[in-house]
């Protein structure tokens, strides 16, 4: 990785915090969903590997909501598994009735 770059896709840090951010909001948008709906088993196993996915992502959210710090090992951890997140929402939007 490139010094001063954040990411998969070597973002500045502001462009890959919007990123996580936007990240956040769908992952969240797709958990309300999932309550909404009746789902279905593998809408259910979709869910369950967003939150397997976003895990690094929720941990440092509520962390930050908290007041609390955030360590160099858990900024790491979102920065790796932010796309994976982000693709595990997408998998479970795909799935879900429009």
């Amino acid at each position: 990785m490139l010094l001063g770059s954040y990411g998969e896709q070597n973002q500045t840090l502001d462009a890959f915090r919007q990123r996580v951010e936007t990240i956040f909001q769908l992952q969240n948008s797709m958990t309300s969903a999932v309550m909404l709906s009746e789902p279905s088993k593998t809408i259910l196993d979709a869910e369950q590997n967003m939150q397997r996915a976003c895990e690094p992502l929720n941990e440092y959210a509520v962390r930050e909501s908290d007041g609390l710090s955030v360590d160099f090992a858990l900024q790491k951890r979102v920065e790796q598994t932010a796309i994976g997140c982000e693709k595990a929402a997408q998998n479970l939007q795909l799935l879900l009735p429009k």
